[in-house]
């Protein structure tokens, strides 16, 4: 039978164990050798669930206390100057590199975080500096893998790859890519000879970043990479894993090296198959096929996976094939075992992290029939798919009448920019360098006690409603003390920016246990569209009403755009994507003009996730942001010209979709910018921004306060960028993880930066 394998396994723990025993350690609850121990305790229930699902080949070395990325960069001592001074304690470092340090007098900056290629997972970005001893400085893989043998469970270790790693890496000093390979190399070549030396067989080197676009100049640099690093080491076999898409660009090159396995994705990179088709495949060397989704929900449809893995066997003995999942399992929940909230034809229809498992085991068995359709195995799988049909709200005709009849005057704001920012300054009479935030406020443990409280039923509605309202006018009062000057309501009575509203529009379904990782210790609980996207009621507008009258200031309707919410949900796959897209953009329409209408001047529609899906390969942009830029336009279609349209955008580069941004035609953009260490002042000298722009001027995943100088500075960088009349002063995001001490502290030195900038403004000879 065909053997099956993983590519990585789900860290946080079914009851998110690594997140509560991380956040304890933090607040000093709980002991390093504790913290150690949950964390052992999590990877032997992992061994234990690949083998008892009959996976063939486990893997080891995919958990982390934060990272794998970062994990690696520490493996190899990739560690910036700045942290040189601090406790010299493997997990104070990696806690420090993952969030910024500040104690005894010592400070650094954390390491800027971006998204995990286009998965809601967050790495940290590796930074290399004349500082970085580029050595064998760890044995994190080691140690795990001799863990999971002395508990039985022969495994295969894995890490990410050195044309990965240090594609994604940020250097300084000179330093550049191919001067760190020159000591990267002999490090990883150490590391190799150790794992051998333990007794491991296999060795999983992951590299995504094939997936990308690439040139000459990088196809050469990884020949350069491997060849240097795939001399003989006596019992060690390697597999280089890709997923996330095809290698177009690289395919007859990995097919060429020197190694024992390659790992392609055939769900997200369909294109593998003709590659696979036209050039073959090596005799010597395994093909680990992702067959199973590793990125969604849904049961895998056996009818053209079987095709698909009789189209790779005409290519491909079967002897030479291991099934595995499409991607790492991170990005999907644990199991469907603890969910009681969906209906049965729901449930069938879902499948997570353990019954992905099962599905690669029943894959095994049916590869192996004459007759796979006439299986109990293969039955039970289409059932579930005719079951499916007749979940509630599958399709509503009345629905997608409304995307058929949109005309491209939906599609287009009137009058143009210029015209509306006269009439939306004669409305707000906003000072120069106008401060917000970008929407929460921190959620204690009261706000998500009560508010846990009420979804079971143990708090009425009208001492919750009054709870909620009381906390709005603490925040309001709060702001109008700091000095603010768009206000916002703080959002506590939402758990999550998508999850609150999918909750309220008909067509989304939530888990009960489903929770992914996002980062860290922040995990999510993805919605699941499941039907067509309706608004039954207004979503927001009473709360808004409320917290309006505490102050006389503006306070923003607060929203999450149509892009956002279904990139950060598990979409259906039943329908196009475009259709979806407009669907759920008609609905957030109608909040939005349910809040104009109720007197809202200024309304923010989130696209945090816009570049988030953005495809890898180029050739496939144009449609992607077409279609983005479209839905966005449509969700404030018909909006007054002296109503205000924020959005905001995190965790992106943006320079190279620039023009996409502009075409929103938001009145004002905030987005992340300090966490990424500035990197967005270079974008726009290369591309300026025509709009109102308010990029984050402090790190809000970081419990550092920022100094109002250093704050200052920032926003004179920024002001050789942006013109004055055009600059908003804002955090990075949201402050929803950060302690309410280390909220207003931070927003106290933001407003004096503020303040200071403005008399220097004022005072200046050109003034």
């Amino acid at each position: 039978m065909i053997q099956t394998t993983l590519i990585g396994y789900p860290r946080i723990g079914q009851n998110r164990e690594l997140k509560k025993a991380t956040e304890a350690y933090f607040q000093g609850r709980l002991s390093p050798e504790e913290l150690q121990a949950e964390g052992a305790s999590l990877r032997k229930t992992h061994w234990e669930d690949q083998k008892d699902a009959g996976i063939h080949q486990l893997v080891s070395n995919d958990f982390s206390f934060y990272d794998t990325l970062l994990d690696t960069a520490l493996l190899f001592g990739l560690v910036p100057e700045r942290f040189n001074t601090l406790p010299q304690d493997p997990l104070i470092r990696t806690f420090a590199m993952a969030r910024g340090y500040q104690q005894g007098g010592l400070t650094a900056k954390a390491l800027s975080m971006k998204k995990w290629f286009t998965t809601n997972y967050h790495y940290m970005v590796p930074e290399i500096d004349s500082s970085s001893p580029m050595d064998l400085m760890g044995h994190k893989p080691i140690t795990e893998f001799r863990e999971a043998r002395k508990q039985g469970f022969h495994t295969r270790p894995m890490l990410p790859g050195p044309y990965t790693l240090l594609r994604l890496s940020r250097f300084a000093d000179g330093i550049t890519a191919e001067k760190a390979a020159q000591k990267l190399i002999p490090a990883y070549q150490k590391l190799l000879d150790a794992l051998a030396a333990a007794g491991a067989d296999w060795v999983q080197l992951d590299e995504p970043c094939l997936c990308l676009d690439m040139g000459q100049g990088e196809k050469d640099f990884f020949q350069t990479l491997y060849q240097k690093l795939t001399r003989p080491t006596p019992s060690l076999r390697i597999q280089v894993q890709t997923f996330f898409g095809d290698i177009r660009d690289a395919y007859e090159m990995v097919c060429a090296l020197p190694v024992q396995a390659v790992g392609l994705d055939f769900v997200e990179g369909p294109h593998n198959l003709r590659l696979l088709e036209a050039v073959g495949f090596p005799e010597d060397k395994i093909l680990v096929a992702g067959l199973v989704n590793g990125r969604n929900i849904w049961r895998t449809a056996y009818v053209p996976t079987l095709e698909l893995l009789r189209s790779i066997e005409k290519n491909v003995p079967s002897h030479r094939i291991h099934l595995a999942p499409s991607s790492s399992l991170l990005h999907v929940p644990y199991s469907l075992s603890p969910e009681n909230r969906l209906a049965p034809e729901e449930l069938g229809i879902l499948a997570f992290a353990r019954e992905k498992m099962e599905e690669l085991g029943e894959l095994a068995i049916l590869s192996g029939q004459a007759h796979p359709e006439t299986h109990p195995l293969f039955l039970r799988n289409q059932a579930r798919f005719q079951d499916a049909e007749n979940i509630n709200g599958r399709c509503i005709p009345a629905v997608r009448q409304k995307t058929k009849g949109l005309q491209d005057q939906n599609f287009r704001r009137l009058p143009e920019a210029s015209i509306r920012k006269d009439c939306q300054k004669k409305r707000l009479q906003l000072p120069p360098f106008p401060t917000t935030t970008i929407g929460s406020f921190p959620q204690t443990p009261e706000i998500r006690s009560a508010r846990r409280a009420f979804r079971e039923g143990r708090m009425d509605p009208t001492r919750y409603t009054d709870f909620i309202r009381e906390k709005m006018r603490e925040c309001i009062v709060l702001q109008e003390k700091l000095g603010l000057d768009v206000l916002v309501h703080g959002e506590f009575e939402r758990n999550d920016m998508v999850e609150y509203f999918g909750e309220q529009l008909e067509g989304f379904r939530f888990t009960h246990q489903g929770w992914v990782q996002s980062y860290g210790t922040r995990c999510v609980k993805p919605p699941i569209l499941m039907g067509d996207v309706r608004r039954p009621q207004a979503m927001t507008t009473a709360l808004w009403r409320q917290a309006q009258t505490f102050t006389s200031k503006p306070v923003k309707g607060m929203l999450t755009g149509p892009v956002t919410l279904l990139n950060w949900s598990f979409v259906r796959e039943d329908l196009p994507q475009e259709e979806c897209l407009l669907q759920t953009a008609l609905a957030i329409r109608e909040e939005v003009l349910d809040l104009e209408t109720a007197g809202c001047a200024i309304i923010q529609i989130d696209e945090a996730a816009l570049r988030e899906k953005l495809p890898l390969r180029r050739i496939h942009w144009r449609d992607y942001l077409e279609r983005a830029v479209q839905a966005f336009r449509l969700a404030h279609d018909g909006v007054r010209p002296d109503t205000q349209v924020h959005t905001h955008m995190c965790y992106s580069e943006f320079g190279d979709i620039l023009e996409a941004i502009g075409a929103l035609d938001a009145d004002v953009l905030t987005m992340e910018a300090s966490r990424s260490a500035l990197t967005l002042v270079e974008q726009l000298k290369e591309k300026p921004y025509p709009g109102d722009m308010g990029p984050g001027v402090y790190d809000i995943h970081s419990p550092n306060i920022p100094a109002p100088l250093e704050i200052l500075a920032t926003l004179k960088t920024l002001l050789s960028v942006i013109p004055e009349k055009n600059l908003w002063i804002n955090p990075d995001c949201g402050l929803k993880t950060r302690s309410p001490l280390e909220t207003e502290k931070a927003l106290e030195a933001m407003i004096t930066a503020t303040r200071l900038l403005r008399e220097e403004i004022r005072t200046s000879p050109e003034a």
